[in-house]
């Protein structure tokens, strides 16, 4: 299968304007996240702003321009791929602010899609230990749609995602004595989608569950696609998406901490 890693990275963003070009570590953003994609395969850059397409330009990155009135990602995903590369069996969105995704992500989700062929989407998963699941509920307490949780049936399709923390667990101090890993799996927000999928979805109204947990693959499940699950391991920067200038901070920290 021949596929495509597509990086929407639009420049204007309410909270954080120019996002995509802002420094951490003295690396541009969309560079980083380029890095991320050249180690997995072909890719370009979906964006809608003439100043992100000069970068791209002066650091030979491949660049389409899309229509700023596309509603989401995914539709930017899907029109960059379209000019880019038609041919293109699986289109993987991967965000430009997405910058310390594991490229391993990336191709465990491409490896989910060889491996079940009906499935029409693939996602990560990332099993949580005690810790890790300490550390959401803590940080759910002050900002609660941060994080989402899978529930993945022992096919590795998805059956549910949600911004709780699912599922409950009644026997939790038991659990904990026999294992470091909890029942929990974490979502990472990376999608690979089959060209016909991807062109199916984006042209499916927003779905009741999508809207009240602002959640858009939740869109995918209401309307019978299956969205194949990649477990994979966790990474001390994997979860550092980068939404806010206190995020570049954050991850300035982590980068250091990690002697990098």
């Amino acid at each position: 299968m021949k596929s495509l890693i597509v990086i929407p990275a639009r420049y204007a963003s309410t909270r954080f304007p120019g996002k995509p070009l802002a420094e951490i570590g003295g690396v541009p953003m969309l560079q980083r996240t380029s890095d991320v994609a050249r180690q997995v395969g072909n890719f370009v850059v979906a964006t809608d702003d003439a100043r992100i397409e000069d970068f791209c330009a002066a650091h030979n990155l491949p660049v389409v321009m899309t229509d700023p009135d596309l509603p989401s990602g995914s539709d930017r995903a899907k029109a960059a791929a379209d000019m880019f590369d038609p041919d293109a069996d699986i289109i993987v969105n991967l965000q430009g602010d997405a910058p310390f995704t594991p490229p391993s992500y990336v191709q465990a989700c491409l490896d989910a899609l060889t491996r079940d062929p009906d499935a029409d989407i693939a996602t990560p998963v990332v099993a949580l230990s005690w810790r890790a699941l300490d550390d959401l509920r803590a940080a759910k307490l002050t900002t609660p749609f941060s994080g989402t949780c899978a529930i993945v049936g022992d096919t590795g399709r998805a059956r549910w995602f949600s911004k709780n923390i699912v599922p409950a667990i009644r026997e939790e101090a038991t659990l904990r004595r026999d294992s470091n890993i909890s029942p929990v799996l974490q979502h990472v927000g990376l999608y690979a989608y089959r060209r016909d999928a991807l062109a199916r979805y984006v042209t499916l109204p927003s779905s009741p569950y999508e809207a009240l947990e602002g959640l858009e693959q939740l869109r995918a499940l209401e309307n019978g696609m299956i969205i194949a699950c990649a477990r994979v391991d966790s990474h001390p920067m994997s979860q550092a998406g980068i939404d806010t200038p206190e995020d570049v901070a954050r991850a300035e920290a982590k980068l250091k901490a990690l002697g990098q």
